[in-house]
This record gives C-alpha cells, sequence and structure tokens, in this order.
C-alpha cells in the first residue's frame, strides 16, 4: 500500500498522516473512535514509528486527540465547542476579508463570481458534496487574497477539519443541507462579493461575519431539532 522501500522515513510519515487524515474527514474513522498504533500499522502495513508521528501531527492539527494513559482518538464536538468554533472562523475570515478587500485582484473577483455562479448551480441535495467544494473553494480566495500570513495559516489548518470534520461528526448533516441556508448563502456571498468589489473593507468583514454566525445558528438550531 505505502512505498516503504523507496520513500524516506519523512515521506512514509507524511503518507500515512495523510491517509490518516482522509480517512477521518472522510467519516471512515469515526468520531471518538480510537486509534491504536499497532493495529494502525498494521493496517497500513508500516512500522509503529511513522504512525506514531502521523498521530503527533493530527494532534497537532486538531483532529485527534490525545489522552494520558489511555491512548489516542478522533475529536468529537459538542455544541459549545460548535458555538467556539464558529466564534473564532468568523473573526478571523471577517478580518481577513476586510484587509482582502484592499488587495484582492480582478482576476480573484472573477473567479469568485465563477464560484458562486457554479454554487447556484448546484443546490440540489444530491450535489452537496460539490456545493461544499466550491464554498470551500470561494472562502479560500477571500482569506488568501487578505496576504496576511498568519491569518492564512491559521483558516487553512481550520478548514482543513472545519467544517468539514465538524458536519460530519453529527449524522443528521454528514450528508444532509442545513435545512433553509440555500438562498440565504446565495444572497449573503453576492453582497459579501459586491462589498469586496467596491473596496470595501467594513462592509465585507461584517456581512462574512454574519454569513457565518448565522449558518452557525442554523447548525445548532438544526442539531437541536433532530435530537
Amino acid at each position: 500500500m505505502f512505498p516503504t522501500e523507496t520513500a524516506s522515513h519523512k515521506q512514509l510519515r507524511n503518507v500515512v498522516a495523510d491517509q490518516l487524515r482522509a480517512a477521518i474527514l472522510g467519516g471512515r474513522l469515526k468520531p471518538g473512535e480510537w486509534l491504536r498504533q499497532e493495529r494502525l500499522a498494521q493496517e497500513l502495513g508500516v512500522s509503529q514509528m511513522p504512525v506514531r508521528e502521523a498521530l503527533k501531527e493530527l494532534t497537532a492539527e486538531g483532529l485527534i486527540e490525545h489522552l494520558p494513559y489511555r491512548g489516542v482518538r478522533v475529536i468529537e464536538f459538542n455544541p459549545d465547542d460548535i458555538a467556539d468554533l464558529y466564534e473564532h472562523r468568523a473573526f478571523l475570515e471577517g478580518r481577513a476579508a476586510r484587509i482582502a478587500a484592499n488587495n484582492i485582484t480582478a482576476e480573484e473577483i472573477a473567479e469568485l463570481k465563477r464560484l458562486q455562479k457554479e454554487m447556484e448551480q448546484n443546490l440540489a441535495p444530491e450535489k452537496l458534496a460539490i456545493y461544499r467544494d466550491l464554498n470551500r473553494n470561494f472562502h479560500q480566495i477571500i482569506y488568501t487574497a487578505s496576504h496576511r500570513e498568519y491569518l492564512i495559516r491559521t483558516l487553512t489548518q481550520m478548514w482543513a477539519t472545519f467544517p468539514t470534520m465538524l458536519i460530519g461528526n453529527f449524522q443528521a448533516t454528514a450528508t444532509n443541507p442545513l435545512p433553509e441556508r440555500d438562498n440565504p448563502d446565495i444572497t449573503e456571498h453576492h453582497t459579501l462579493i459586491d462589498a469586496i468589489e467596491r473596496r470595501d473593507g467594513i462592509t465585507a468583514e461584517l456581512v462574512l461575519k454574519d454569513h457565518i454566525m448565522a449558518v452557525a445558528r442554523q447548525f445548532l438550531a438544526s442539531l437541536d431539532e433532530r435530537k
């Protein structure tokens, strides 16, 4: 499965981390599931050392957690975690949008409009995965255009697990859209693009913050209704 004979130790650790990360984000490794080094090494056909180092990397990313004397398990989110994550993301992405409004290029604005048009063409529930990928790219273009390395690095790490893993933590939202969010998403995205195109950073920040927190409220309400 892995190029154990030709890959360097570092490459092997990265390959193991990539495989485990994909399994977590894809839902094959479930929230709360314990990850045993020996079992994983056997399943992946590698020694325990690259598995151990890969688990340390995923712990740093926030995908898994280490519990002393118990082991390592996939992170589980509760409603308080969700509220905190959305608040954190809203602040950071809002700030990035405010800065991006002054830095973004015409080509990047055109790409935002193209992605938004594609999202509007993929609103059907069976196209949810496509919609979420397009939405991720939409947001990444904005915060990357801030040219602020800390913001880019932090938000890239957040988006590696959030909202993909967060949504996947709950069966109700793993394969279903949030109710009543499609049309507001479209309206809010258009308002955001308009503010950025006008180089109005203050409005862009407010719109993006409101957009993210509206999703948070709907997400939490949806989970509460489906208990």
